[in-house]
Formats: structure tokens, C-alpha cells, sequence
């Protein structure tokens, strides 16, 4: 009965990993939290490395489960999106951290906090978001999560703005201004797969409404 059940999807184990992915997109980005916060210490890759490859195999397991289950609890295609949007969020977090351990002592003195605060927040309504799905939460209270998404990013850019508009004030060595601009870019790039992971979420909920 249990293996019936299984076969038209009726157990959790999409939920289950799709969580479990989104999980691992928040403790990528408390990763690079770390990372930026603590210049002193000698961060290093493993961690982001374990973090993505761990996100890749959930990615790899739903590709797997969508080939083995005939029926499942939302669309196939929705479930192969939003998996691959969560696994995009560690991936950049990863290149970021490649990037900021390149640049050595050159950057050590910046502070990424209100981006990194802003990041958490996102990754954080991620999570909450995805976990909607599996309780079949609202659209208005989805809506919301989505919305406050939207926030974020747009504070996000105006936060942007403001740095871009330092580097350009020539205080700066161009060095300096080349390696930040691609940085502060990177840390954009991450809030923006956050985004697109919640305008997912949002599509299939409003699609089951």
C-alpha cells in the first residue's frame, strides 16, 4: 500500500527534498555571512564546496524521483523549476566566496553588512515560502512572502547605488574599485536568485489556487 501510495505521489518526499534544498541556500548564504564577517580569519572554500554539492545531489534526487513517480503532488515541470532555482542560490554564493578569497588582504576592510542583512532576510522567505508549499498555504499569505521578496530586492539595488556611487566618487584606487564592483555584484546576483526561487513558489501556488 505504502509503495502504491509512493508511485502517485502521495508521500512527502518531493517536499521532503525540495525543503532540504532550500535549507541548504540558507546555510550558503550563513556561510558567506561568516566569511565577511570575520576578515581576520583564514576563511576557506570547503565549506561553500560541501554546501553546493550537497544541493547539487537533492537537485540530482528530484531528477531521479520525477523519472520514478507517475503521478506528483505539483506539476513536474514547477518541481524541476524551482529546484533548479534553490540550487542556483548556493552556486553563486560559492563564487562570490572564490572571488573574496582571491582578492586577499585588498578588501578585508569593507563592509558588506546591510547587503548580507538583506540577504538573509531573502533566503530566509525562501525557506518559508517553500515550506508553504507542502501545508498548501494561501495565495494571499504566498502573495505576501513574494511581495516582501520584492522588497528586499528593491533595497537591494538602492543599497547598490549607493556603493556604486562611492566607487565612482575617486577615493578609490581602480584595483580596488574593479574588485568591489564585481563583488557588490555577485552579492546582488545572490538576492536575485532568491527572487526568482519565490516568483516560482508564488506561480504554482497561484496555479493551484
Amino acid at each position: 500500500m505504502n509503495a502504491l501510495r509512493r508511485l502517485f505521489g502521495y508521500d512527502d518526499k518531493f517536499f521532503d527534498l525540495l525543503e532540504s534544498s532550500a535549507t541548504e541556500a540558507q546555510t550558503s548564504v550563513q556561510l558567506l555571512a561568516q566569511m565577511v564577517s570575520q576578515p581576520a580569519r583564514l576563511p576557506t572554500l570547503d565549506e561553500f564546496i560541501l554546501s553546493r554539492r550537497k544541493d547539487k545531489r537533492i537537485t540530482e534526487k528530484i531528477t531521479e524521483e520525477l523519472c520514478r513517480t507517475f503521478v506528483t503532488p505539483l506539476e513536474r515541470e514547477d518541481i524541476e523549476a524551482l529546484s533548479i532555482a534553490l540550487y542556483k542560490i548556493p552556486k553563486t554564493c560559492e563564487k562570490f566566496s572564490e572571488k573574496y578569497l582571491l582578492c586577499g588582504g585588498q578588501i578585508r576592510d569593507v563592509d558588506f553588512s546591510e547587503q548580507i542583512r538583506l540577504l538573509g532576510d531573502a533566503v530566509t522567505t525562501v525557506v518559508q515560502m517553500v515550506k508553504r508549499l507542502r501545508t498548501k498555504s494561501n495565495l494571499d499569505t504566498v502573495k505576501e512572502d513574494n511581495d516582501r521578496l520584492h522588497h528586499l530586492e528593491g533595497q537591494a539595488d538602492k543599497v547598490m547605488l549607493a556603493l556604486i556611487q562611492d566607487l565612482y566618487s575617486g577615493r578609490h584606487n581602480t584595483l580596488r574599485v574593479i574588485i568591489l564592483l564585481d563583488l557588490y555584484e555577485m552579492l546582488e546576483r545572490v538576492i536575485d536568485r532568491c527572487r526568482d526561487a519565490g516568483n516560482v513558489v508564488f506561480q504554482i501556488v497561484l496555479k493551484h489556487s
